[in-house]
Order: structure tokens, then C-alpha cells, then sequence
């Protein structure tokens, strides 16, 4: 039988039914104090996305968002300055922002010189 995974000792249901105060009081300090600020007016409109959608990709540019129960299970697409990476809201990443699973840098990829240029000038700056 497969091991059903708890956050904190709460279930997924059981973290659902939680209101936000409740849910806020288990995330760590970060997360606690930026819920207890209360919601961004983005992050009430996306809350209320979330609450209206029906199975279709929801998509934000609210990278600051925390991850919140009522978000388990959704699909989403975050904004990383280019363009939308679709991803699955799971339990493990509650008290988590939005931004941390949707990275703007990508890794640097060098190429070999280009045409008439010599092997030393590769590496050479350009100012």
C-alpha cells in the first residue's frame, strides 16, 4: 500500500476545510507573515480564478503568491518573464511561493565561434 503523504499530520482533505488562518498557522514564518498581511489585489483575483475554475490551465504573472490548500490539484501556469510553465499544484508544495517552481534563468549554453572568426576570439570580451 502506498504511503499517503501528510502535511504536518493533516491530509489533503483536511488542510482544505481548513480556513486560511487555520492553514497559515502551519506554514513556516515566511509564509505565515505574508498571509497575515492578507491577499494582494492579484492575489485575490487569482484566488478567485482558482475558485471559479473548471479543469482548464489557469495562468498568472503573481510569482510572489504562497501556496495555499485551496490550490492542491489545480493546474497553473506561471509567468517566468517569457513565457507560461504549466504546473501541477501538489500537497508538498504548500507555504511555498509560486515563483520558486517557474525558473526566469535559464542555464548559459556557449557554441563554438562563429563563421571567420579564430578559436582564441571565442572567449574574448566584447567591450
Amino acid at each position: 500500500m502506498a504511503k499517503k503523504f501528510t502535511f504536518k499530520g493533516k491530509t489533503v482533505e483536511e488542510m482544505q476545510a481548513m480556513s486560511l488562518e487555520e492553514a497559515a498557522k502551519l506554514f513556516d514564518s515566511r509564509a505565515r507573515r505574508a498571509l497575515s498581511h492578507g491577499l494582494t489585489k492579484a492575489e485575490k483575483k487569482l484566488v478567485e480564478d482558482i475558485r471559479m475554475n473548471d479543469g482548464k490551465l489557469v495562468k498568472t504573472h503573481c510569482r510572489d503568491m504562497v501556496i495555499i490548500p485551496e490550490m492542491v490539484g489545480i493546474k497553473m501556469a506561471i509567468y517566468n518573464g517569457k513565457e507560461f510553465l504549466p504546473l501541477d499544484i501538489k500537497l508538498e508544495m504548500l507555504g511555498h511561493r509560486l515563483g520558486e517552481f517557474s525558473m526566469t534563468r535559464q542555464k548559459v549554453k556557449h557554441s563554438s565561434p562563429g563563421i571567420g572568426a579564430t578559436r582564441s576570439s571565442k572567449s574574448v570580451a566584447l567591450k
